[in-house]
């Protein structure tokens, strides 16, 4: 199917690296124009004026709904429409649940969850105009677990759940919705995690298929546009992630325990002993701004 764009606007939340970035320029690769918002400036900038007149950046931090609705607002002025919606701003953190910081964690969901909320609710009025689309960037954490990143899991989970449920509410107002579920991207995000947690390395490569792949970045962008151009209700990346989907009642089921339970009573101890070692609970790359009291 076509991916021209033409005429067309993508909002992109995280859009300053990663995925975000990735999309921003196949779009416009595709004809279309974005609004890109993130939380560095300065990699916003570049990216913006690398596209030229079809990209214009606003700084907001999702955990901020001010800060949102402005940025989604001027994105909808400076452009004149909102055809698509790409929220995929979103982080990880380090740290088992008795270990990790309270507020690392509170990050976490409010970034993955609130953040997709704040995105919705302040780009629905505009996708209504344009009858448009909203792609949740959720995971294949959404589907299987793995100790060490409970807030990701749960946050993940709980977005796919706020996208279904919107989709709902938003289908007599002929907007569509879609959510994306990544599998290991190929992003520094992944390569820092792999570097900083030596057993979170490890564990990966123990993990079943096709929770154990890796897929490189040019092929998540390139899924992620044909759901935008077919107005998909999944995107899955790769598309073995489905497994994943369809395997969920296996994986949480008795018969699959005793593999899971070995697999983190090897590798957790080791796995706190080095988040400890490092010092941090976050991606070295995580922004640190916090929104507006």
């Amino acid at each position: 199917m076509s991916k021209d764009f033409s005429g067309k606007v993508a909002l992109i939340t995280g859009a300053a690296r990663g995925i975000g970035a990735g999309v921003a320029r196949g779009f416009v690769a595709q004809g279309g124009r974005v609004a890109l918002l993130g939380l560095e400036p300065e990699l916003l900038t570049e990216l913006s004026d690398e596209l030229g007149d079809s990209a214009a950046w606003w700084e907001a931090d999702v955990r901020d709904g001010q800060a949102v609705k402005n940025a989604v607002d001027a994105a909808a002025a400076h452009f004149g429409r909102i055809d698509f919606v790409l929220a995929n701003a979103g982080i990880a953190s380090y740290g088992t649940v008795r270990q990790i910081d309270d507020s690392a964690f509170e990050r976490v969901v409010d970034i993955n969850i609130n953040g997709v909320f704040r995105t919705l609710k302040y780009a629905t009025q505009y996708l209504e105009k344009t009858k448009g689309y909203a792609l949740v960037v959720a995971s294949q954490a959404s589907f299987a677990a793995l100790a060490g990143l409970a807030p990701y899991n749960a946050s993940k989970a709980g977005a796919e759940m706020l996208a279904l449920a919107y989709k709902q509410e938003v289908a007599y107002l002929g907007i569509g919705v879609g959510v994306c579920h990544p599998s290991w991207i190929d992003t520094d995000i992944v390569r820092v995690a792999e570097a900083d947690l030596p057993s979170f390395a490890a564990v990966r490569k123990k993990l079943p298929f096709p929770a154990n792949a890796t897929t490189n970045i040019e092929v998540c962008i390139d899924l992620i546009l044909r759901g935008f151009a077919k107005r998909k209700a999944r995107v899955y990346v790769r598309k073995s992630v489905l497994i994943s989907n369809w395997t969920k009642p296996l994986m949480n089921s008795p018969v699959v325990w005793p593999y899971l339970r070995k697999l983190a009573g090897n590798t957790v101890p080791q796995m706190e002993k080095e988040v400890d070692a490092l010092g941090r609970y976050h991606h070295a790359h995580t922004p640190v701004t916090k929104p507006a009291e």
